[in-house]
């Protein structure tokens, strides 16, 4: 019999940076200028009460409770910056829980995550993710200024915008990869406060599937003194060192992921 500690399965990498380990097959769509990013009008804010509230809450609940015995730690830090601009930042480690995750730690609250394309893209989820809060990045300078205007009206209402800076979905991965400093640009520019969630996988007493512990750290906040692009290089490492300090709190493994080199080495 296995031990709870070895992993299932081995994946074997290229780059940290780029190498992509979600299942969903999805061609993305380009967003151009003619994308709404903020649906405002009555229909679209009664499709945002029902996607949203009716639909979206209950289930992502049953879902991350069922599947993942999901905790949060640390949202008392967010309390304070209520109704404020906040950017978030978390490790991308899960398909679905990645995209639920974030409507729990700053419930009541709207949650608005900055996403791939491809995430509104989906034949039928992809005309539900703008209502509940996908912004997916832009193509072209057209698009760009509608993503930008989208995101002046959010930090303008006090609304948090949560990104996930590895961008690439590395499944029940248990480290941190690093990442580039290109999307801290967005609380230099506001002057906005910053925390970050690290999701950890815990060891069940039942089950050989990890549950997922949220942890929560911050407020970090950009240095107005430093020019911007040592402003974003600055809170870049803040975060790194937060997320792996408490990724270390991973206690199990459910896939193990080594770079190709290794994978040679036992064939040769």
């Amino acid at each position: 019999m296995k031990s709870r500690e070895t992993p299932i399965k081995t994946v074997y990498y290229r780059d940290e940076l780029s190498d992509e380990f979600s299942a969903a097959v999805i061609v993305p769509k380009k967003i151009d200028g003619s994308y709404r990013y903020l649906r405002r009008g009555f229909f679209a804010r009664l499709a945002h009460v029902f996607f949203y509230r009716v639909i979206a809450i209950p289930l992502a609940f049953c879902y991350l409770k069922i599947k993942f015995r999901h905790r949060i730690i640390g949202r008392e830090k967010l309390r304070p910056y209520k109704r404020a601009a906040r950017f978030i930042y978390g490790n991308h480690t899960q398909p679905t829980a990645d995209a639920l995750i974030p409507t729990f730690i700053t419930h009541p609250e709207n949650a608005y995550v900055i996403v791939h394309p491809a995430n509104v893209s989906m034949p039928v989820l992809g005309h539900v993710t703008p209502y509940i809060g996908a912004l997916p990045l832009p193509d072209g300078l057209a698009a760009v200024k509608n993503f930008n205007a989208a995101l002046d009206t959010l930090v303008s209402s006090g609304s948090p915008v949560y990104i996930y800076p590895e961008a690439h979905i590395w499944p029940y991965y248990t480290g941190i990869r690093p990442f580039g400093d290109k999307s801290f640009m967005y609380p230099v520019k506001y002057g906005a406060p910053v925390f970050c969630f690290t999701n950890v996988y815990k060891k069940r007493k039942h089950g050989k599937s990890p549950a997922i512990v949220t942890y929560i750290d911050g407020p970090f906040f950009p240095d107005s003194k430093l020019p911007r692009d040592k402003a974003r290089e600055a809170l870049r490492c803040c975060i790194l060192s937060a997320m792996r300090e408490r990724a270390a709190l991973s206690d199990c493994e459910y896939i193990r992921y080594l770079p190709i080199a290794d994978e040679r080495k036992i064939s040769e």
